[in-house]
């Protein structure tokens, strides 16, 4: 394996959409997501009205890698090995004795298929996008609800949630203005959605002007894809992109071999008649990634186009575009802001009722470090016997190493100005304008100073690899939680 990757070795550069191009108002939209699913369980199932109320603090329990043992009402965070670190019952966080007890020190039940990237069974579920999140938050309380009103054991909830998850993503939602997730995104664009910053967009032609062929490849239907790429791109989006996919149902766009769906084309974001073959550039729906690479194989001239592929889902875009098509992967990471974003000082001192028309304007970003739930990256283990804590890799963590080239926080971060220090310096295309860095502050060694340059095509990124450092694959600077000595984080 090479140590180094570059986007100027691809032929072909592929962009998840949602969370990937599109940013959301994470605040903002996780709320409005939460909102979706307890309108529907309250309305629809009969579920306590007390969920519809929502404390501004509560999506502090939002936490990527968090998985639901559906039976028993149960979160857990594991670690690499697959022991559980922290588990929760519904909301309330489980003490050390209490995960001794029921977790011990031994492999979760379930590890051996979750770490497969099965991420969903009768028996759990795991959480790793943010379309998902609020719904951690949702089926906890939920679970509460249930041990106040019932003092059930095992809960049966799960099917209500799925019924509210579809009846508000389904395919004829955006169209019937079916729930209340759709409808409230078209009247208020601008509150949930990021437009794409012009660095990017610059940075997206650049790609073109290179040669590279630019794919679209999202699991929105077109409608709501429409949408997304006219808000934040622009109405001439598609002029952007070579290929555009819609509706592809990921990770089996990827992973359904020899068993793919066709891809179908679209009359008025309506599918059509199945394709026998992918013949040539435009809009489709559905497909799969064998026939994709045979048009790129056609359009690129080679035997093996190299493909990079840009998402935020460990689950639907990195691992199934790693494991199953073998592309290069950039793993889209919010995360990495939690180390260094605050929440404004307005937000905390100003009384709710005077925040404005939107009562959750002030929410947390899920990316924040959860106090509950800890780090992302690391944990603390408590010694057994009065032995010393240890830090340990979160399996969240070690996915990232294992299935992704890079991990960035947004596209910005390679698309626009660059803060680069003197060992990104010599990764620096050949060729490029030199600039000097002046000396580090001798109080701060690690300070780095600010330089007003365009990242080229060119750039060397470190990669992830087996033989380099945990931190080895991230892009501009590792999660301060896999620095050595590093307390600042919150894990405890």
């Amino acid at each position: 394996m090479q140590q180094h990757f570059s986007l100027a070795d691809c032929d072909v550069v592929g962009f998840d959409l949602d969370h990937t191009l599109c940013r959301y108002h994470l605040p903002q939209s996780a709320r409005l997501i939460y909102d979706s699913f307890a309108q529907y369980l309250v309305t629809e199932k009969g579920y306590d009205e007390d969920l519809l109320i929502l404390a501004p603090d509560s999506l502090d329990f939002c936490c990527k890698g968090l998985v639901l043992d559906i039976e028993e009402g149960n979160f857990v965070k594991l670690a690499e090995d697959g022991t559980v670190l922290r588990a929760s019952h519904g909301t309330k966080s489980m003490t050390f004795e209490e995960i001794l007890e029921i977790y011990g020190r031994r492999e979760w039940k379930h590890f051996n298929t979750v770490s497969g990237m099965v991420s969903r069974t009768a028996k759990y579920y795991l959480y790793d996008n943010y379309f998902d999140l609020p719904g951690a938050l949702l089926c906890a309380r939920v679970v509460d609800s249930l041990d106040q009103h019932d003092g059930q054991k095992k809960y049966d909830f799960w099917k209500d949630m799925v019924a509210a998850i579809q009846h508000n993503y389904k395919i004829s939602a955006f169209k019937e203005d079916c729930g209340t997730y759709f409808p409230e995104v078209k009247n208020h664009p601008d509150k949930y959605l990021q437009r794409c910053p012009e660095s990017v967009k610059k940075w997206l032609k650049q790609l073109k002007n290179a040669g590279k062929i630019l794919l679209l490849i999202t699991s929105s239907h077109s409608d709501y894809c429409r949408l997304l790429c006219e808000h934040v791109l622009g109405n001439d989006f598609e002029e952007y992109f070579d290929i555009l996919i819609t509706n592809a149902l990921k990770p089996g766009f990827f992973s359904h071999t020899p068993n793919q769906r066709p891809f179908r084309t679209l009359e008025n974001d309506e599918e059509q008649e199945a394709l026998l073959s992918l013949d040539k550039p435009g809009w489709y729906s559905q497909g799969n990634s064998i026939q994709l690479f045979d048009l790129l194989k056609k359009m690129t001239g080679k035997l093996d186009p190299k493909v990079v592929y840009f998402g935020d889902s460990m689950h639907s875009d990195i691992f199934p575009a790693r494991h199953y098509s073998n592309w290069e992967t950039v793993f889209i990471l919010e995360e990495l802001l939690g180390d260094k974003a605050t929440v404004p000082a307005k937000a905390e001192s100003e009384p709710l009722e005077k925040k404005g028309k939107y009562e959750g304007d002030q929410l947390k970003a899920p990316y924040f470090v959860s106090k509950q739930w800890g780090s992302f990256f690391m944990d603390r283990v408590p010694g057994l016997e009065n032995a010393e804590e240890t830090l340990v890799h979160t399996w969240s963590c070690k996915c990232i190493s294992t299935y992704s080239t890079i991990a960035i926080p947004s596209l910005e971060a390679i698309a626009g100005k660059q803060c680069l220090s003197p060992i990104q310096r010599k990764n620096h295309g050949k060729g490029k304008k030199t600039f000097v860095l002046q000396e580090h502050d001798e109080v701060n060694p690690n300070l780095e100073r600010k330089v007003d340059l365009d990242l080229p095509l060119d750039y060397r990124f470190t990669r992830f690899s087996s033989n380099s450092s945990a931190t080895a694959g991230y892009y501009p600077s590792p999660p301060r939680a896999l620095l050595p000595n590093e307390e600042s984080v919150t894990m405890k």
